[in-house]
């Protein structure tokens, strides 16, 4: 069930825009912060939206530093 973001930002590299759904899916899940089905995050709270923000982001920096320290696969 991938929820269509009415986000006007565009992607890098599209290909990865899976992968960021499943991270965006593996946050809410590991916080407990229900995703809106619509994909409208207007009424999520201010705090579970900087919770997965956080998360999101601390697990792109790992899978970074994993990448140019040769070791993600």
């Amino acid at each position: 069930m991938a929820s269509q973001s009415r986000s006007s930002n565009q992607l890098v590299v599209p290909q990865a825009s899976q992968a960021l759904e499943q991270l965006k899916m593996e946050a809410a899940q590991s916080l407990g912060v229900q995703i809106p089905a619509d994909g409208y995050y207007g009424n999520v709270s201010t705090r579970d939206a900087g919770s997965l923000g956080g998360y999101i982001t601390k697990k792109l920096v790992q899978i970074a530093e994993q990448q140019l320290s040769g070791q993600y696969r």
